[in-house]
């Protein structure tokens, strides 16, 4: 039995560390709730149940369906360059503003605001559905269909490990962030990065 589900379940896994493990909005995201301590445990959930629905989604054939449909990944990239570059400008006030350089300082995100903005960031990239659903979908498609299960528990385990570690595991950089300095170096980094995604974005759909 195990020779049966172990090669799926570890292409899923790898294939999964492979999209995932990059310094990108998301996972700068979820770093900074990380470290200010503020809905991690809903926000880990949140990108990894969004990651596994999205993989079974593209396994079970929706990735060949989005992919006769060239305008969806237009109005995607729009919307999600400017949802970036919000974020992007919300980051560069916070880098000149030294009052919001401490973990416990700025005014915490409420609850739905976190959950907001964690789906804006997973859901308005439209690599996600490019990666996750089309990429992931065709691999994974492409298996003998008994183990189109198998494959899909394995992306979704390391989704679930890898934003537990960075959401959780940011905790151990509080003391490094207590300075001043470092949350400026955050936040201006953040911003770059924001506004390096939107414009990526744009160019990617222009003519």
């Amino acid at each position: 039995m195990m020779t049966f589900f172990l090669p799926p379940l570890m292409k899923g896994l790898a294939m999964s560390a492979g999209l995932i493990v990059s310094i990108g909005a998301q996972n700068l995201f979820v770093l900074r709730q990380g470290l200010r301590c503020e809905h991690v445990a809903p926000i880990v959930l949140f990108c990894a149940a969004c990651d596994s629905v999205l993989v079974f989604a593209g396994v079970y054939g929706l990735g060949a369906m989005l992919a006769l449909v060239p305008g969806l990944t237009l109005a995607l990239s729009l919307g999600g360059a400017a949802f970036l570059l919000g974020y992007a400008l919300g980051a560069f006030r916070r880098a000149l503003r030294p009052s919001a350089f401490v973990v416990e300082g700025g005014a915490p995100l409420s609850f739905g605001a976190a959950i907001a903005a964690t789906a804006g960031f997973t859901l308005l990239n439209p690599h996600v559905y490019i990666d996750t659903v089309m990429l992931m979908g065709a691999v994974g498609s492409s298996l003998p269909r008994p183990e189109w299960p198998f494959f899909v528990l394995g992306a979704a385990t390391f989704s679930f490990l890898w934003f537990a570690a960075i959401g959780f595991g940011a905790r151990l950089l509080t003391p490094v962030f207590a300075r001043p300095v470092a949350w400026r170096l955050l936040d201006a980094v953040t911003g770059l990065m924001m506004t390096a995604l939107a414009l990526g974005l744009v160019l990617d759909v222009l003519p």
